[in-house]
Parts: structure tokens; sequence; C-alpha cells
């Protein structure tokens, strides 16, 4: 029996449970009542007994019960009555409070002081000025595409990351989509590959991930002419090459079978009778110089829109790898999305999400001292992605190299998420990673796209002021000197002190390569991505 089945099962025989003994109040111990009852218990006491799955219950028959009928309220109680406000994982109640006022419109500002222990390690804070700037006169976007790119893409700074049609519902495809198009921001399509739901008048992303839903040939390669006709619709402003991801990188993605609808079904070409595991690496190329020809061949099919690649940061050397490709082949990506670890909207096995990847601070340092000392930081644009909410969170991810932040957990909590981490169930209470008509289909989209807009408008707006207290009317001037973070109670450091940042061009003279990454560059090789290091 799967999980999900048994906690209904479990939460079915609480409320039978809890009903007789009501009843039993009710008709004051009625003697057919009370044999009845007896008689359940009874009945359910030998099966106990002689089942052979539980140990538990065996020794306990009938009370056994009320251990797995309190674990499977735990989750709620945990969250409602036990919790702080500061100690949910993934987000804590906090943010998420914020993000559902920003969404519904409601004044999020906070009254008799803050309740944050600033004296405690790991409390970060950004630099104002004396001479601050109007946040109205702050640049909120930014231009995607370098020289090579003919359609270059005036981009929000706040975009909405990777968000399949098939891990969410097609309501809250179209209500994201619609909020993208209402405040003139885009919308990632994920690798499930675009959908007439993500056409609802929004700028897009289409991302071409290792399975190519929507426009692979019947064996799972590449369908050059299938996505020439995508990547050329209006809507479609830029092209994401998938490498990896923070949640499951060098992994792949998981569908499983019970969300696999016909719908998804035809609009992936994939199967509807197992689960759907695309493959960790992509067919159409193997080798860092394989992914600068791609970059260029989709560049071309889409007639000259902008095109990167996203990709969890794992080993350095593979990453240096792609630079010196970048070099070789003078075919320069328009961006580059750095995934942290601690993204990931859909589900994977534990010990991908706690276990393997690079956390998006660190990684970030690492891509932009990476393209600066390459001499490419110029040509090419850093999006951050991973667990990103706030306007504080956006001036911090600048500081560390982002031009761009992109978010997918804070925008389907905007949708009416609340975090119920059910997504790989089916079963998502409020129907945005759900397949189940049932619970989709009271999904408001006009209600919701409304909330996606509210709540990035609001976002953006406290970010400006932000920029603005910092005495900056360009995001890009955004310094790693301007956030402080404490160490301990006696010493607070900026985040250049913290982090080491390489100077321009130092990679390309063997003598100035910085110590910390001289191996790691040395083992680099342009023609592929196996490594030592």
């Amino acid at each position: 029996m799967l999980a999900t089945e048994r906690r209904k099962w479990y939460l079915g025989f609480g409320i039978v449970l809890i009903f007789f003994f009501v009843l039993l109040i009710i008709v004051q111990a009625n003697w057919y009542w009370s044999f009845s009852l007896i008689g359940m218990l009874a009945a359910l006491g030998i099966y106990d007994r002689l089942q052979r799955k539980h140990t538990l219950l065996r020794n306990f028959p009938v009370l056994g019960h009320m251990h797995y009928i309190l674990e499977f309220f735990r989750p709620e109680i945990q969250q409602y009555f036990v919790a702080s406000d500061d100690s949910e994982r993934p987000f804590d109640r906090k943010t998420r409070t914020i993000v559902y006022e920003r969404a519904k419109g409601i004044a999020d500002t906070i009254s008799f002081g803050g309740d944050k222990d600033i004296m405690k390690a790991g409390y970060e804070w950004a630099l104002h000025s004396l001479a601050p700037k109007q946040h109205s006169n702050v640049d909120s976007r930014i231009i995607i595409g370098n020289e090579q790119c003919t359609q270059p893409y005036s981009a929000s700074r706040l975009n909405i990351s990777a968000l399949s049609f098939g891990v969410l519902s097609k309501n809250a495809i179209m209500a994201l989509n619609l909020g993208a198009k209402k405040g003139n921001f885009l919308h990632n399509t994920g690798e499930g590959g675009l959908t007439e739901y993500h056409l609802q008048g929004g700028d897009v992303g289409m991302q071409v991930a290792t399975a190519y839903f929507g426009f692979r040939t019947e064996d799972g390669n590449f369908d050059s002419e299938k996505f020439k006709q995508q990547a050329n619709l209006a809507n479609v402003k830029l092209i994401e090459i998938k490498l990896s991801q923070g949640a499951k990188p060098a992994y792949g993605g998981i569908l499983p079978k019970e969300k696999i609808t016909p719908e998804i079904a035809r609009i992936g070409g994939i199967a509807m009778d197992k689960d759907l595991i695309s493959p960790p690496t992509h067919k159409t190329f193997s080798t860092p110089e394989g992914l600068c020809h791609f970059i260029a061949q989709l560049r071309e099919l889409s007639n000259g829109k902008p095109v990167g690649f996203k990709l969890c940061i794992g080993k350095k050397t593979e990453f240096f790898a792609i630079c010196k490709a970048i070099l070789k082949t003078s075919i320069y990506p328009d961006f580059i999305v750095v995934d942290g670890m601690e993204g990931g909207t859909g589900f994977a096995p534990a010990e991908f999400v706690d276990s393997i990847g690079m956390p998006l601070q660190e990684a970030l340092v690492f891509v932009n001292n990476a393209l600066l000392g390459c001499d490419l930081r110029k040509h090419i644009r850093i999006i951050a992605s991973g667990k990103n909410a706030t306007g504080f969170d956006m001036v911090r991810m600048m500081a560390l190299g982002a031009d761009i932040i992109n978010s997918a957990r804070a925008m389907m909590l905007a949708l009416g998420c609340i975090q119920s981490k059910q997504c790989d169930n089916d079963t998502c209470p409020v129907g945005v990673a759900t397949q189940n008509p049932r619970l989709f289909k009271t999904l408001d989209i006009s209600d919701k796209s409304e909330r996606v807009y509210n709540y990035h408008t609001s976002t953006v707006k406290s970010f400006t002021e932000l920029v603005g207290a910092m005495g900056l009317e360009n995001p890009s001037d955004i310094l790693p000197s301007s956030v402080m973070r404490r160490i301990n109670d006696y010493e607070v450091r900026g985040f250049d002190e913290i982090y080491e940042f390489i100077k321009p061009g130092c990679l390309l003279d063997p003598e100035t390569v910085p110590a910390q990454y001289k191996r790691f560059w040395e083992a680099a090789l342009p023609d592929t991505f196996t490594c030592v290091h």
C-alpha cells in the first residue's frame, strides 16, 4: 500500500472511531451501540494480532493505531501549533506571510520594531546611504542578449523560474502566465515544455531539457523542426538549456505515472504506464564544446533570440571546461542560470535534496569569478535561482554576482501554496501541484493571476526601495561590500571580506591564476567534462 493510501486509511479510521465515540455519548451508552463499538474494536484487535507487517500493532492492538493517527497529523500540528515564525523549512512562516500579504495586496509593514535576533550569527543587512535615491528612478529591468544575439530581451529583475505543466496544474500555469502578462515579466516553462497554458499572453522562457519534451523524436532525440516552430512564437523571448537543477543535479527529472494524463502524454510525446524519468544528460552533445555549438544552433533556429543554460554547480573543473570551450569557440551564451542546491519545486530523492550540489551563494561567487577571470562576464548575464522571495533576497544575490533573480516556490506561494509538501502525491490541497481535476478546478485563474502580479509588483518595489536607500539607481552597481553578515557576537564582515573575488582576466595568464582555482583551471579541457578534480 502506498504511503499516501495508508495516510488516508488512518485518517478515515480515526474519523470513524471519533464518530462512534461521539455517537456513544449522544445515545448515552445505549447497549446496542456499546456492543457494536466493542465488537468493532475486538475485531480490529484480532486483526492487529494476526497481521505481520507492523510489530507495534501486534504488541499493542488497537492502541497502536493512535501512533499512526498522530503521525498523520504531525505535519499540520507542527506547522500550525508548534513551529515558531522562523523555524520552518524551506520557507519559514514569516517569509510565507510576506508573500501572502503582498499577493493579496495587504500592507506588509511591521510595527513596534523587528523581531529578528540581530546578534545571531548569519544575520545579514544592507548598507544604506546618507544620499539615497528615489526608488522610482531605480532601473528595475535589464537587457539579456550579447552581440551574437539579434533579438535581445528587456527582462524584469525578478521572474518566474522553471515550473512545468505536469508538476503544476494547468490552472496554476495559466494563472502564472497571466500574472506575468500583467506585470511584464518572464515565465519559464520548465522541462515539461511549452503548452497552450503557457501562452496566455505573458513573456515565456522556453526550457530545453534532457528529454526534449514538446520537440522530441519518437526515440527521444532533439527535433530541430518542432523546436523551431515553438521557439519563433512571439511570446517566446529566450531559450534555456537545462544541464542540471538544484534539487536533483545529475539526476534528471521525475514525473510519477499517477500524474501523467493523456494531455501531458500528448504534449510531451511520452507514455502513460510508467514513471517518467528524463535522462540526466543531453543526447545532442556530450562535451563543453558541444554545448557551445548547441547554443549556436538554438540561437540560429530561434532567429537570434537569447540562449543560455542552467546548472547547479558541482565539480569546479567542469565549469572551467565550459569557460575554456566558450573561449575556444567564441560562442557566448547570453545568460547562465545558477541554481543552488536549496532550489526545487518538485520532488527528488532525499539524499540529492540534502547532500548534492553547491549552495547558491557559494555557486554565484564561483560562477561570477570564473566568468570575470576569463574576461567573459561582459558577454553573459547571471541569473540566480533558488529560495529567493523578498527584495532583500534580491539585493543579497546581486551583491554576490547575480544580474537577475528567478523564483519558483515564492510564485507558487503567491498562487496559494500552503507548503503542505504533497507535490509528489498528486494531492496538493490547493490545486497548484496536482493533476486531480477535483483539486485544481477550484483554483481561480483570474484571482490567482492577480495575486502573482501583486506579489511581483510589491517585491520589485521593495527591491528598488532598498537599492535607492543604498544610494544607487542601477542595481548592477551593488557591490559585495554593500551587504554585511554577522559572524559572531563580536564580529561582522562584508561579503567582500567573506568571499574572495578575483580580478578580470586573471585566469588567462598562467602567472596570475589565483591559488584556490589553479588545480581546477589547469585540469579543465574544452573537449571533455571528464576530469580528476
